[in-house]
């Protein structure tokens, strides 16, 4: 998992990388064991490195966080309410999301994570979500838990054991046109909550379902079948 910066390591006296807890439980839970990756590489060296790291591990979880850079999928503009930005942060995970699909590696991408994999893939993202859907829309995806429809037989709806979960949205960005390769396979009215390759383990979310992996079985089946199916890949190699 790509770690990310952060201020608010209060056991070091130091900067610091963290990722956060709740990702690395319900890995834990699912039977697999989270490895950090510190977001410390140039853009230059940036592929090959995403190539080796991804060459020594079973697969690849791309967690949340803040806003990807908008010059990562060519836009010539940027919204006010784009935060977080960081490069080094949009260099690793774009990097380690396009080594993990070439060197077929599963991949469970979640919110910024699903994000990041439709950039990765040359695809757009809705800089505010709102502008885009209004602001009624808008607001029901953050912050709030709500019914996601899950297309029947997709990767997501197989591990998950339904097509109806409830889940926590906690996004104000959306993906806007897709990615290469990327199907459709999970909505919340007209937001697309999820996407896949059909021809890899390469699945995208936009909710956040480690948030409520400790007690919804639903929710933490999904990092189950992850692990399980990269397991599998691994035990083939």
């Amino acid at each position: 998992m790509p770690s990310r910066f952060t201020t608010d390591a209060d056991t070091w006296r130091v900067p610091a990388t963290a990722i956060g807890l709740p990702y690395q439980q319900a890995i834990v839970r699912a039977g697999g064991v989270p490895v950090a990756v510190p977001p410390l590489f140039d853009d230059a060296d940036a592929g090959d490195l995403a190539r080796d790291v991804m060459s020594r591990v079973d697969a690849l979880c791309l967690p949340g966080g803040p806003d990807v850079g908008p010059h990562r999928y060519g836009a010539t503009s940027v919204h006010e309410k784009v935060y977080g930005v960081r490069d080094e942060h949009d260099t690793l995970d774009i990097a380690l999301a396009q080594a993990a699909i070439e060197l077929e590696r599963p991949l469970l991408a979640i919110c910024r994570g699903h994000q990041v994999l439709n950039v990765a893939l040359g695809g757009t993202l809705h800089q505010h979500l709102s502008d885009a859907v209004g602001d009624d829309v808008g607001s029901r995806h953050y912050k709030q838990h709500n019914d996601i429809e899950l297309m029947v037989g997709s990767k997501v709806a197989v591990a998950m054991g339904t097509t109806r979960p409830h889940g926590h949205c906690v996004h104000h960005q959306a993906i806007e046109t897709l990615g290469a390769g990327l199907l459709v396979t999970a909505w919340s009215g007209d937001v697309i909550e999820g996407v896949e390759l059909q021809d890899q383990w390469v699945v995208g979310v936009q909710w956040h379902p480690e948030d409520d992996a400790a007690t919804d079985v639903e929710q933490q089946a999904l990092f189950d079948g992850f692990i399980a199916v990269s397991r599998h890949a691994a035990a083939r190699t």
